[in-house]
């Protein structure tokens, strides 16, 4: 074991309890079957890494008391996966210094545009600083000693990006991998990876076909993330998996 992955959110874009709902997942008094937006922390080959920031990243942090970190990886650009980026501000008052994204160019752009006040010149005082990396899927980058796989999977019709850091694999809000991203995977101990619910959906993998690509993949090991209440209560969902196979949930730490 060389690695740890903490999960800092494990549930879709509304999060659980979902506004409004008064079915059994988003009032269960199970503290497992409460999900924020789904992000993690990987620590690996002695940096401290973080897989997205939704809109509950400050919660997240000061949840787990992480205080700094080495970078943020961004899988895509959408709210779910970006919205807390503007908390970085504080990472930049402490470390004094820009804090490193690393992304995609179609997820950079869209940075520059949620939140263009970060790249205004002159800055604006107290505006969150971004140190921008571009990254490429199937070009490995360091970070540090840690050395890191961008790999392409399809949510719908954007194309995003999943991650392998050594033993662990990381897929989040898959509808689609390809057989030469799955042989990417390949070899990997703990696999994380996505589903949605129980039925079709155009832009996510349904629990069916999530089981069905960690099979492909072969890990020792798999937890599943960015789940909706329509999967069930956790102890429901959990009766129903193969054994090698659990969910997620907030705050849990695997070594890898």
């Amino acid at each position: 074991m060389n690695g740890k992955i903490t999960f800092l959110g494990t549930g879709t874009s509304s999060g659980i309890p979902m506004l409004g709902c008064p079915c059994e997942v988003c009032t269960s008094s199970d503290p497992r079957d409460r999900r924020l937006r789904t992000s993690a922390l990987v620590e690996y080959s002695g940096a401290r890494i973080i897989i997205d920031a939704g809109p509950d990243f400050r919660e997240q942090l000061l949840g787990t008391g992480i205080t700094t970190a080495d970078a943020i990886l961004l899988t895509h650009a959408h709210m779910d996966h970006i919205g807390g980026l503007d908390e970085v501000r504080s990472f930049n008052y402490f470390l004094k210094k820009g804090f490193p994204i690393y992304c995609e160019k179609n997820v950079e752009e869209a940075l520059r545009k949620v939140f263009y006040y970060a790249f205004d010149e002159p800055r604006y005082p107290g505006a969150p600083d971004f140190e921008m990396h571009r990254i490429t899927a199937s070009e490995k980058f360091s970070i540090g000693d840690a050395e890191i796989m961008p790999i392409r999977i399809m949510h719908g019709r954007l194309p995003i990006l999943g991650y392998r850091l050594g033993a662990l694999g990381y897929i989040t809000d898959a509808s689609f991998i390809s057989e030469d991203s799955i042989r990417a995977f390949r070899g990997c101990s703990v696999l994380v990876i996505s589903a949605v619910t129980l039925k079709p959906h155009p832009s996510h993998f349904r629990l069916e076909e999530a089981l069905e690509a960690a099979g492909r993949i072969g890990p020792q090991r798999c937890y599943l993330t960015h789940i909706s209440h329509r999967l069930g209560t956790y102890a429901s969902l959990t009766r129903s998996l193969p054994e090698w196979v659990r969910p997620a949930y907030d705050g849990l730490e695997i070594e890898f």
